[in-house]
């Protein structure tokens, strides 16, 4: 994405019946707080969650942003003469100046789920990309070595060498095992993200998360708050399909080792997929008009 910095927007701003506002905060803090707050506590604490913890640490939204709700600037905008000039209380908020390069993030982000939408979505991989992450390593190399493994390493090795392997998503594939590497099908760089991400990647579906609050407070909070949701379902997919043995969290297993458990992770990846989908459109909309936001 370009990352030149050129000329900035005056900041607009909006009155809101506080009311409404306050409504619709707390509306939106009763979607996220739970997590958010949890995540807090857990790090003052100095505790860890091998679940929950990477919508916080891999995703770098803060959680007193995630719990901020504002309105989408193209929301405010449609606001209606009249409830801006009436004299019921009102809340006034100020997005910060909107710069050439929010904009031409925007436009990427646009055409990203534009282009995940024009194609087809693939449902083969069955998850095995956190698999082919701890292929061949020590027990100390794992990075979450406080749990077991389903599988001693040498049968785990023996699962993943008997798969194919075909993980589109970049930021999925650059955490392989130098060993496993090889083994996929595809080559994702940073480069060709525009090129091969697609619908049906758990990573790609939880990444509407991050495209998402990187346009935020411009796109509003609601937007981000739909695409929380959806990181939340995938992740917690994400980690019952793992090597990792967390039920005692409350994660009970989907056993891609097994036909049947491949078939429970492909209706659950269909699933997360169908509630990615209008999302990633509103996304592609909201992206859009902040590009040729004027």
């Amino acid at each position: 994405m370009p990352t030149e910095i050129t000329e900035t927007l005056a900041p607009p701003c909006t009155s809101w019946p506080t009311t409404e506002w306050q409504q619709r905060e707390h509306a939106h803090r009763a979607r996220v707080s739970e997590h958010a707050e949890a995540f807090v506590c857990r790090r003052s604490a100095g505790e860890k969650h091998p679940v929950w913890d990477f919508l916080f640490t891999y995703y770098s939204f803060s959680p007193g942003k995630l719990m901020t709700w504002c309105p989408a600037m193209e929301e405010a905008q449609r606001a209606t003469q009249d409830s801006l000039l009436s004299n019921i209380d009102m809340v006034t908020w100020e997005w910060p100046p909107l710069s050439d390069r929010i904009r031409r993030e925007a436009a990427w982000i646009a055409q990203l789920c534009g282009n995940i939408v024009g194609r087809p979505a693939r449902f083969a991989c069955h998850g095995l990309h956190e698999w082919a992450m701890v292929y061949k390593q020590s027990a100390e190399q794992v990075r979450h070595n406080g749990y077991e493994l389903r599988m001693e390493p040498g049968e785990l090795a023996a699962f993943v060498e008997s798969q194919n392997i075909c993980c589109t998503h970049y930021d999925a594939f650059r955490f392989y095992t130098p060993d496993a590497r090889p083994m996929n099908t595809f080559n994702p760089s940073f480069g060709t993200r525009l090129e091969m991400e697609q619908g049906g990647c758990l990573h790609a579906n939880m990444d509407l998360y991050k495209w998402a609050y990187k346009l935020w407070p411009w796109i509003g909070s609601d937007l981000v708050a739909d695409a929380f949701e959806v990181a939340l379902f995938g992740r917690a997919m994400d980690m019952r399909a793992s090597p990792y043995d967390l039920e005692a969290l409350g994660f009970p297993p989907i056993h891609i080792e097994t036909e049947e458990g491949r078939a429970e992770y492909r209706r659950c990846q269909q699933e997360l997929a169908v509630k990615a989908e209008p999302v990633r459109r509103r996304l592609q909309v909201a992206a859009a008009w902040l590009a040729s936001a004027a």
